[in-house]
């Protein structure tokens, strides 16, 4: 397995279904800090929940549509990394992160979808890479801004969590103007 330096004591490796105890209590001790924007953080409740999901992206990767990456500071999980979508055919993916609380500000996500994109667009050859984020999330679009990205609108009540359409902000990045 790699492991990626992403800063002092951080480093960015994938996850794997066997993994699942260690997402799952993880998924508890994030939970109040990251289900106002994450999905997962509410269905990821127990060993089972987290395998489930692990191995999800584990058939992604295997049909080269997906990955997902944690990120462990000095040993322990802090957050991770994501493509929820790998279109290798249209050239074309999605990459989202979460965070512990305390693990912010340090420039760990950044780093983090820096080395997924800079693989991604150089190694796979995606022409585009997205960042969806709900348009209060500022430290997300913040971290869109960071990598390069450009805010190419808003997408009004795309999607639907707790019963509430809501609107999903879009940034992108393409491969000519992609500068790691």
């Amino acid at each position: 397995m790699f492991a990626r330096t992403i800063g002092d004591g951080a480093e960015l490796r994938p996850f794997e279904p066997w993994q699942a105890a260690e997402f799952a209590e993880h998924a508890e001790r994030v939970r109040k800090d990251i289900e106002e924007y994450i999905p997962w953080a509410r269905t990821v409740v127990d060993a089972e929940s987290a395998r489930a999901l692990l191995q999800s992206y584990a058939d992604k990767q295997a049909e080269d549509s997906g990955r997902l990456y944690g990120i462990w500071v000095d040993g322990v999980l802090q957050g991770g990394t994501l493509f929820r979508v790998f279109d290798t055919a249209r050239g074309v993916c999605e990459a989202g992160v979460w965070l512990a609380r305390e693990a912010r500000g340090r420039g760990l996500v950044t780093a983090a979808v820096r080395v997924m994109i800079d693989w991604a667009v150089r190694e796979r050859g995606m022409h585009r890479v997205e960042w969806l984020c709900a348009p209060e999330n500022t430290a997300s679009a913040a971290v869109a801004e960071r990598l390069g990205m450009t805010c190419e609108g808003v997408h009004r009540q795309a999607f639907v969590m707790d019963g509430e359409h809501r609107d999903v902000q879009v940034w992108a990045v393409l491969a000519d103007e992609w500068t790691s």
